[in-house]
């Protein structure tokens, strides 16, 4: 009875044993069951009808326990990479806002350039032609595209991350009643193969999650692509009025 108590999960740093020579001798069987998996290349059958029942049974549970921490590990690099992602999406909205705004100043100084192009046209005198500046095209603002706006989708996601809607690990809100001391092994699978499942669930989720943050990434950075190129047409229309302006301007001061 010690010796199979032991050797339930000899890889545990557990030691609460009342046998410890028991536990040394299947934990070191185990290790080099261990080791005989590790070191087989597709033809160690004969070493492994060598293995004891309760050696390969530690030996799996070992594996599914490695298993187990890897999946976690998955989901704890997904939920960064989320964390990050989420930053980034905030980041993006504030600086399309910036671009906006920088827009909306363009029309506001095309406003002021028209004020000033009619009292540069109605001066030089009774004898002088009115002058007219040349525009090539008309400063029509900032592109709004229909759909929801990257604020609202921002505003939207941190809204549900404070109310706790956003998906979270589901293994810190489930609770699993803990085995008893008499499980034996394939109880101990079960439960890791549990944890498995919902690891890999959770993981799907965030994948899933982390796809649809990706694509409102491209999305508002080819709105801003967009929204950079007309900003800059308006900018150079801004720029050729400028010069004409000056132009009549030092004509006026010449006179």
């Amino acid at each position: 009875m010690a010796a199979k108590k032991s050797s339930l999960n000899p890889f545990d740093d557990d030691t609460d044993t009342d046998d410890e020579e028991v536990e040394k001798r299947v934990t070191s069987s185990s290790l080099n069951a261990k080791n005989r998996y590790s070191n087989d290349s597709g033809g160690g059958n004969v070493e492994k009808e060598n293995q004891t029942v309760q050696e390969l049974e530690s030996y799996a549970l070992y594996k599914s326990q490695e298993t187990t921490k890897t999946v976690q590990g998955c989901l704890k690099v997904a939920q960064e990479i989320r964390s990050d992602a989420s930053r980034t999406l905030v980041m993006l909205n504030e600086q399309g806002e910036q671009i906006t705004r920088t827009h909306h100043k363009a029309v506001d100084i095309d406003h002021d350039l028209s004020r000033g192009e009619k009292l540069l046209g109605s001066l030089g005198g009774i004898f002088s032609r009115t002058w007219k500046p040349k525009k090539t095209r008309s400063i029509t603002g900032p592109v709004i595209t229909k759909g929801d706006s990257p604020k609202r989708r921002v505003n939207h996601f941190e809204t549900r991350e404070k109310l706790g809607l956003n998906h979270l690990p589901k293994q810190q809100s489930r609770t699993r009643e803990p085995l008893p001391e008499s499980a034996d092994a394939y109880q101990k699978l079960e439960m890791e193969t549990a944890k498995q499942d919902e690891g890999l669930s959770d993981l799907s989720d965030l994948l899933g999650e982390l796809k649809n943050m990706a694509v409102d990434m491209g999305t508002e950075i080819e709105r801003q692509n967009h929204g950079l190129d007309h900003l800059q047409e308006d900018v150079e229309e801004l720029n050729y009025r400028v010069k004409q302006s000056n132009q009549r301007a030092r004509r006026l001061l010449r006179k």
